[in-house]
């Protein structure tokens, strides 16, 4: 059923980290509902809101580091395409400004 997916540990952990923030944002909203305010983002947000906007942001920075993989392996000279865990910290690093910030 799941064999159209290419399961690579880096796609695992993507998923399962999307899964737990989803369970720890429903948990953190019970227990304290979010208070709209505004950031750096042009609008106002609630929690909900910034972790939506950081995980699009988040996607497309992935898929900006796979389709240009191979030319950054050709304009800094590279044995190989830069490794898929760098764009998954930079993505991180995206996620959380934006929820601290946005």
């Amino acid at each position: 059923m799941l064999s159209w997916m290419v399961w690579t540990t880096p796609v695992a952990v993507f998923f399962a980290t999307v899964v737990t923030m989803l369970i720890g944002m429903t948990i953190w909203e019970a227990r304290s509902p979010t208070v709209t305010r505004k950031g750096f983002l042009p609008i106002a947000t609630t929690r909900g809101d910034r972790l939506f906007i950081g995980l699009m942001c988040a996607a497309w920075v992935n898929l900006a580091w796979v389709g240009l993989g191979e030319k950054m392996q050709a304009w800094f000279g590279l044995a190989e395409e830069p490794s898929i865990w760098i764009s998954a910290a930079v993505s991180a690093v995206v996620l959380l400004v934006i929820m601290r910030r946005g």
